[in-house]
């Protein structure tokens, strides 16, 4: 097995103790940093199919997540510089009146496993406070919104909305167990994601066409 091999296969397992060590000997045998990430990555998508189709559950999503977190820390420093891996700045939250983040913190996870610079704004987050994310950091080419609750719908349409007032070019992505397609497209948000996999194909999608 390769050591590109390994990491990816530990990245899959959730070995969070041993991604580090497996990404630094990747690195010590002349493996590209951006070479291993996309491996890591490319494990992440196998999960994230697996989480769609039923196969896995959010504990073991959580914990590939944050296996492959540890092994993008190892890389970090030595991919600052490489502008060109970078798919520019996400900002993320849960809107107005919605508490929930787990689901939320999985999907910054998986979004910035595809190359995005995150911003996280926490929980309860107004649609003013989306766009002063958005004026206030450099290079933002994504908003996501998360909600979880069928009250908080009316508040993930004021910040679509207030966003894309205020920056009509900016994607917008939007997801949780009560939205649909259907609801987001009607808000007039630019993508939707059933769960955290898709949406980092999605905001990929997005920000690359």
């Amino acid at each position: 097995m390769s050591k590109i091999e390994e990491v990816k296969a530990k990245v899959e397992a959730g070995k969070s103790k041993l991604v580090p060590g497996l990404v630094q000997e990747a690195l010590d045998a002349g493996i590209a940093p951006a070479e291993i990430l996309q491996a890591m990555v490319d494990s992440m998508s196998v999960v994230g199919d697996k989480f769609s189709a039923g196969e896995i559950f959010v504990p073991e999503m959580l914990i590939a997540a944050k296996a492959m977190s540890k092994g993008v820390e190892v890389l970090k420093p030595l991919m600052a510089g490489d502008s060109s891996s970078s798919l520019g700045t996400c900002v993320i939250g849960t809107v107005a009146g919605d508490l929930h983040d787990i689901g939320k913190n999985l999907v910054s996870m998986m979004i910035e496993s595809t190359g995005f610079e995150m911003v996280d704004l926490g929980v309860d987050v107004s649609a003013d406070a989306f766009v002063e994310a958005v004026k206030n950091n450099a290079n933002v080419k994504l908003v996501a919104c998360s909600g979880l609750l069928t009250t908080t719908m009316p508040a993930m349409k004021e910040a679509v909305q207030t966003i894309k007032a205020a920056f009509p070019d900016l994607k917008v992505i939007v997801g949780g167990a009560p939205v649909t397609p259907e609801y987001a497209a009607e808000i007039g948000a630019d993508g939707y994601a059933p769960d955290a996999g898709s949406a980092s194909v999605k905001a990929k999608a997005l920000v690359t066409v």
